[in-house]
């Protein structure tokens, strides 16, 4: 427990357990369907830590866990859900990007200067700006992660999420990525980690009731444009279900 760490400390032990996490997966070969995987915890690695130095320091009360970077969020910026418009003109952050080692020609990285729009992440990171108003407000006592750092492409260029994987190689990746969520939790210390979608609630109740982690799990609706559900209201729908679980609070006044 790191209850009488700084803040600097707790950044320390997330931006270490990433860059274990990065050395982990760098070495893991995959089966069929995947063709190719993109490590933006690689080649968006200066980005990826400038969020976390930014705004990992203070204990957190709630943890947003994500599944795994999407090809136009965090597998451009190497930010969770991290739509480049938002990382550039909402979190203010920069950073060089360079080039994962294989790319899909349907699937280029061009970091903070591409100009598709993630959907996932402007509706997750619009309604924190929208409730909070400020990064400086939502992250004072939030923080969001991924739980896998990988990218995972078919030959067609599809998106192959992790749960799609092998026995034996999701075996291997998500070992990688226990050690990390458990890091994360351990060095923010939240009352709740909050999953967006079931896959990753399953895979954080997996992986912390081993640490015996007392933090509270629960589960909102991801905001995928592929769940035909979060497309009606996703932010009506999400804040009904954080009231109901006692964790979302009234909307703190602008400027704080």
């Amino acid at each position: 427990m790191l209850r009488s760490r700084s803040a600097k400390a707790r950044i320390s032990a997330v931006e270490t357990a990433a860059s274990e996490l990065a050395d982990a997966v760098d070495g893991l070969r995959f089966a069929a369907p995947v063709a190719l995987v993109y490590n933006p915890l690689r080649y968006a690695w200066a980005l990826h830590r400038a969020y976390i130095r930014a705004f990992a320091g203070g204990r957190k009360r709630v943890v947003f866990l994500g599944m795994n970077p999407g090809p136009f969020g965090m597998g451009q910026t190497g930010v969770p859900f991290g739509d480049p418009t938002v990382v550039r003109e909402w979190l203010k952050l920069d950073g060089p990007i360079t080039k994962p080692p294989r790319e899909h020609p349907k699937r280029p990285v061009l970091g903070l200067a591409s100009t598709r729009n993630e959907v996932s992440g402007t509706r997750l990171w619009g309604a924190i700006a929208r409730h909070w108003r400020t990064p400086s407000a939502f992250f004072a006592d939030h923080y969001i992660a991924n739980y896998c750092p990988l990218l995972f492409l078919e030959t067609s260029a599809r998106n192959l999420t992790p749960d799609k994987l092998s026995v034996g190689d999701k075996t291997r990746l998500f070992a990688a990525c226990d050690r990390h969520l458990g890091a994360v939790i351990d060095a923010l210390e939240p009352e709740w980690v909050v999953t967006l979608g079931v896959f990753a609630e399953h895979q954080a109740r997996a992986a912390l009731a081993e640490r015996k982690v007392k933090a509270k799990i629960a589960r909102i609706l991801h905001p995928s444009p592929a769940n035909p559900l979060a497309n009606r209201d996703w932010a009506g729908i999400v804040t009904a279900e954080l009231q109901t679980l006692g964790i979302c609070r009234r909307r703190p006044a602008t400027g704080h």
